[in-house]
């Protein structure tokens, strides 16, 4: 049994469309008629019947699903728009294991449905582990592209929702526990920066629009480093003087790359390129200070240091949030001071 797949058998798939966008944001969704053999289908978790049970052949499809050989039962949820007993008592003689007013909330439906495929899991684990692995195709598609040639900045946006759903949904502690389960050192570091970018957006009340901007940016910052050998990106220690040069040189190719690609915003090729400077002037590559950093730079910047800092590697355990944050007040004069402060509230209240 594939318990990441759902399939909702419908007779009415425009009427269905809401319950499948609910199942959708927890697992992957099939929608198949009452004409469904279930031969051919393959392995699926659970079954949500929408469909009017005194139709013969919506009886005959559910007959035939019951009687599958040798497959392990799936849980079936009914929804009824009958709320007769013995409309429950032939929803129950032909496998369902639940039987659910066709009226209630898609939510609702998605609820049960968690409880009897995912008993261990709550509707949050799940839209945290399923928008996850949406906005890590983004970016191994990013990554891949990039390594030898431009990138596809819209195919970046389908990265942009999964990242603020998720963080909206399920919170930044969900987030990091899956991400942190990724072995990639650029993979990793990107996605834990867009979820700490887009957490401690909303904690800042910033508009929808902005959000997406900043997590748009978060997503690609690093892209240059597609084309920093990967003996210098998973070394596990301290770069030596030319490694670090070579490393360096991440933050102006990423630009470059992003320029060259077309379709891309001042602000997101600011935070390409400028990711790494200090409000002192100490950073690079431009030695840019004060005023001449923007804000949204400013922003991801701090959230890009503490991303490397909770990294989880083969060799080291994250950093506990509180010995992270010493560091970036440590960091006064080179970062923005009302920023940090507000970013460890941000990552001490978020959920």
């Amino acid at each position: 049994m594939n318990r990441g797949v759902i399939v909702v058998l419908s007779d009415r798939p425009d009427r269905s469309k809401p319950l499948v966008d609910a199942i959708n944001a927890v697992a992957e969704c099939r929608v198949v008629g009452t004409d469904e053999t279930w031969d051919r289908i393959g392995p699926f978790g659970g079954v949500v019947a929408d469909i009017t049970l005194s139709r013969p052949e919506a009886k005959s499809c559910l007959r035939r699903l019951a009687s599958r050989p040798g497959r392990q039962r799936a849980p079936l949820i009914y929804l009824t728009r009958s709320e007769s007993h013995a409309a429950f008592t032939e929803a129950r003689n032909l496998g369902a294991t639940i039987c659910l007013s066709a009226h209630v909330e898609p939510r609702m439906v998605v609820g049960s449905l968690v409880r009897e495929v995912w008993p261990e899991k709550s509707v949050a684990d799940l839209v945290v582990t399923r928008e996850i692995k949406r906005a890590g195709a983004t970016m191994t598609n990013l990554l891949k592209s990039a390594e030898t040639g431009p990138v596809d900045m819209k195919a970046v946006d389908g990265g942009i929702d999964p990242v603020l759903d998720a963080i909206h949904d399920g919170g930044l502690s969900r987030w990091l526990d899956e991400v942190w389960a990724y072995d990639d050192v650029t993979f990793q570091h990107c996605l834990l920066v867009s979820g700490t970018v887009a957490a401690f957006a909303l904690s800042l009340g910033l508009s929808q629009a902005d959000r997406q901007l900043l997590t748009r940016a978060a997503l690609v910052h690093d892209v240059g480093k597609s084309r920093i050998p990967h003996a210098i990106l998973n070394k596990p220690g301290r770069l030596d003087d030319d490694e670090r040069a070579v490393m360096q040189t991440h933050a102006p190719i990423g630009h470059e790359i992003l320029s060259a690609s077309g379709g891309c915003d001042p602000i997101t090729l600011a935070v390409t390129r400028h990711h790494h400077e200090m409000i002192d002037g100490s950073g690079y590559p431009d030695g840019l200070s004060a005023a001449a950093i923007a804000d949204p730079v400013r922003l991801l910047t701090i959230c890009d240091i503490y991303a490397a800092l909770i990294e989880r590697r083969p060799y080291k355990k994250p950093m506990p949030t509180r010995d992270a944050l010493s560091i970036l007040a440590a960091m006064d004069g080179k970062l923005e001071g009302g920023l940090v402060q507000a970013f460890g509230r941000a990552v001490e209240s978020a959920p």
